[in-house]
């Protein structure tokens, strides 16, 4: 199989799970978990954990803030070397004006990077719920029509590898 066949499997795959264009519950939470993942969210609630939180939430926030920010200098890289265009569509301009690259997901290799850091370094509730949550934020990218399947998957490898390397060294 081609990489052309590849990428049309792809395109087809990511529209059929695509509800940005179709009101109801569905769209409205694929808008809130697309949106939960965003970095600026995760670089306010870090900024208060590392100003106002215990020593031990502190120190977590302290990783997981370095972490995202060295993981999103090496997603920008891959973005701007490989240079995939999103997938058309009206939702999530700001994302298509910042950021015309697909490949891979920042916010997906961002979620699984948080929830592999939970797993390893914050306690079992909270890695429960980011397990949970990395995932939806994944496939809410697809389904509001900013990445292809392929870009989330790569960066959920990408955010995967990354948190195992962050736990290693830690």
């Amino acid at each position: 199989m081609n990489l052309q066949r590849l990428l049309d499997l792809d395109a087809r795959l990511s529209a059929r799970l695509r509800v940005a264009e179709r009101p109801g519950v569905l769209r409205t939470m694929a808008i809130l978990l697309a949106h939960s993942g965003d970095s600026w969210f995760w670089w306010a609630g870090l900024g208060l954990l590392i100003w106002r939180g215990d020593p031990f939430w502190r120190s977590w926030a302290l990783t997981v803030l370095i972490s995202i920010l060295a993981l999103a200098v090496l997603v920008m890289a891959i973005k701007f070397s490989i240079r995939r265009r999103r997938p058309e569509g009206e939702w999530g301009r700001f994302y298509r004006s910042t950021d015309p690259h697909s490949f891979p997901s920042g916010h997906a290799a961002r979620a699984i990077l948080i929830a592999v850091l939970a797993l390893g370094l914050g306690p079992g509730w909270l890695a429960l719920i980011l397990c949970l949550w990395a995932p939806l934020v994944c496939l809410a990218r697809v389904a509001m029509g900013v990445h292809y399947l392929s870009d989330i998957l790569a960066g959920m490898l990408l955010g995967a590898l990354a948190g195992g390397v962050v736990l290693a060294v830690s």
